[in-house]
């Protein structure tokens, strides 16, 4: 069974999607609230939060870097009614995995709702079947249990973070560009939003390099984006 979580303050929305969420397989819990839904997302049960951007008393922004914050790894699709790009673009860098513009048609949100859950279920697809583990010195990925350790001790990621670790581990010495990451990971091609890939990076490294100005296992291929050690 799927757990998810809407934060939306719209009761039709929320009746809306709680009819279409009746399926066997899904779990569906909603509240209107901000500070609530970052309490409840916080618990790290839900495979889906579905966080409305407007609010009362915390925005989905903040509740999206809050889990971020606290290391929640579920899945995170935003809903926004601003059709401005800089609200798309700070969703993505701040953790989201996916948005959705309001008005919204609801095969569309139920469409990349599940295809989201599947993703982050799933190790990248671009890797050699017979490697379910990476190790390469202290780093150490495990492709079954969706988790990398550093030293022996596991660094939280988010599902985007992995994927975007285990695709540039699994192909060492390989340079992609930044669309080239956002299209294989993200799996949508965010025209423009090739700087999201940066932040992700970014915060990966601080993640695990021991040396942000000598970096040892994410390197930047200069003109053309970034690349493993190899």
């Amino acid at each position: 069974m799927k757990h998810i979580l809407l934060v939306e303050d719209d009761p039709e929305i929320t009746k809306l999607l709680q009819l279409h969420f009746k399926e066997p397989n899904y779990h569906f819990t909603a509240t209107a609230n901000g500070k609530d839904g970052l309490e409840k997302g916080s618990s790290g049960a839900y495979d889906l939060i579905i966080l409305d951007l407007t609010l009362p008393e915390m925005d989905g922004m903040e509740i999206c870097k809050g889990l971020r914050d606290r290391k929640v790894s579920s899945a995170i699709m935003m809903l926004t009614s601003n059709s401005e790009e800089i609200d798309k673009v700070l969703a993505l860098e701040l953790g989201a995995d996916d948005y959705v513009t309001k008005p919204f048609g609801i095969r569309e949100l139920l469409a990349r709702s599940k295809a989201l859950i599947r993703r982050t279920e799933q190790a990248v697809q671009h890797l050699p079947e017979v490697n379910n583990e990476l190790r390469v010195k202290d780093l150490e990925i495990d492709l079954n249990l969706r988790k990398a350790t550093l030293k022996g001790i596991r660094i939280e990621l988010t599902p985007k973070e992995f994927d975007l670790l285990v695709l540039l581990a699994g192909n060492p010495g390989k340079a992609f560009t930044r669309q080239e990451l956002l299209e294989q990971v993200w799996g949508y091609t965010f025209s423009g939003y090739e700087h999201t890939v940066t932040a992700h990076i970014n915060r990966l490294r601080i993640k695990i390099e021991t040396n942000l100005d000598e970096p040892e296992y994410i390197l930047t291929s200069w003109g053309i984006g970034y690349r493993f050690i190899g």
